[in-house]
């Protein structure tokens, strides 16, 4: 699927702290797609006959270390650029718990405010991963300008 760049199914969870900051985290230096850029999203590929919510619950505790949690489903987007193809199942967790970073994937990770996740975006997109941006942008928007759901638009759909 990497090889060629096939198209694909993908989990993308936001996860929040009460208090309404996102989770940033940065990528290891030797994940194959994106190494060592900053992340706001944890997720990945959806298996085979897998589906999407639970491929979504399975990514988060694998990556985050974070179980027990509701998942609110902020609808789909699809992604394409060199490095992979795929549809975005979106959700959003709240958690206030300890995070528990997968080794192999997270090598740092602490919680950022709305302001500082969009002045990274504005500022330092180069610093994040291009896919969780394309697919979340608006939705940190609306959330920076007080939004809390159902008047969040869906992240366009690119396919």
């Amino acid at each position: 699927m990497r090889a060629q760049n096939l198209r694909h199914a993908a989990s993308s969870i936001v996860v929040r702290d009460s208090g309404g900051r996102v989770y940033l985290h940065r990528r290891t230096s030797t994940k194959d797609v994106y190494p060592g850029l900053l992340d706001f999203t944890a997720g990945g590929v959806v298996l085979a006959g897998e589906e999407p919510d639970v491929g979504a619950v399975r990514e988060l505790a694998e990556e985050l270390g974070i179980e027990g949690v509701p998942l609110v489903s902020f609808g789909v987007a699809d992604y394409a650029d060199d490095a992979t193809r795929y549809r975005a199942f979106r959700f959003c967790a709240t958690w206030d718990g300890l995070i528990r970073w997968q080794p192999e994937e997270v090598a740092w990770g602490d919680w950022v405010t709305l302001d500082e996740l969009v002045r990274r975006i504005d500022d330092d997109p180069e610093t994040l991963m291009p896919d969780s941006v394309a697919v979340w942008r608006d939705t940190v928007r609306a959330w920076q300008a007080g939004a809390t759901g159902a008047e969040i638009p869906p992240a366009p759909d690119e396919g």
